[in-house]
């Protein structure tokens, strides 16, 4: 699968080489050059520098041969705006926006845009422990306190 990250930061740069190390093809755009020390030294996948709104840096980054496109910058309006630009102007089949606010991720997902509010994600997470007294087992969780040590080289 060919995904495009837009957002180096913590969780850009986990999910760019979790999916990476499983044979996906990987490219990631970020604004800042520093933020690609995240990534390690092993990422295979390739960086650009520069702002995930510009349409020829997208193209640069590979858009249009993209099966996925992924927004999670800082900010929920550039990442709803990038979601809605790769789905509409280059014609990518998914495009997901991660947000905060749990009121805007419900309207733009009634309008068709995928959207995963990471503010619901974790209130469900702490109704579940609250109620069972245990986290469901989570996709690269080593432990509900997160342990990095799964991707380390």
């Amino acid at each position: 699968m060919n995904v495009l990250i837009v957002g180096c930061g913590r969780v850009g740069a986990r999910l760019a080489i979790r999916l990476s190390r499983s044979n996906d093809h990987v490219d990631v755009i970020d604004i800042s050059r520093e933020a690609f020390v995240r990534l390690g030294p092993n990422f295979d996948g390739h960086t650009y520098q520069g702002s995930g709104l510009d349409g020829e840096l997208l193209c640069r980054a590979g858009v249009q041969q993209a099966d996925v496109v992924i927004a999670v910058t800082g900010g929920d309006n550039r990442n709803l705006t990038i979601a809605q630009l790769v789905k509409h102007r280059f014609n990518v089949k998914r495009s997901i926006a991660r947000l905060h606010d749990p009121v805007r991720a419900a309207k733009f997902r009634e309008l068709g845009v995928e959207t995963l509010c990471t503010t619901t994600v974790l209130e469900g997470l702490l109704e579940l422990y609250v109620k069972n007294g245990e986290f469901p087992d989570l996709p690269g969780e080593m432990s509900v306190f997160g342990d990095d040590s799964a991707l380390e080289d």
